[in-house]
């Protein structure tokens, strides 16, 4: 079974922006999809962490890469 995976590219826009972003980015998914977001502010991180926290949604991956941060996350 193969794992439907969208994209947000939220590099270059600061906070709230990036969370915003993703806040609709993934209301548009179904359930169990996945969105790749990659961004360069800082704050994306936490901020990101708590909105899944929140929202049931789960974090499949969180890391620091070379011009920024790359999350993994399946829509709950």
């Amino acid at each position: 079974m193969s794992e439907t995976i969208h994209t947000l590219d939220a590099r270059g826009l600061n906070c709230p922006l990036p969370i915003l972003r993703t806040k609709k980015a993934i209301s548009a998914l179904a359930s169990g999809e996945i969105l790749e977001v990659t961004a360069t502010d800082p704050g994306s991180v936490k901020d990101l962490d708590s909105f899944c926290s929140q929202t049931g949604h789960e974090m499949l991956s969180s890391e620091q890469i070379d011009d920024g941060f790359f999350f993994k996350i399946r829509k709950a």
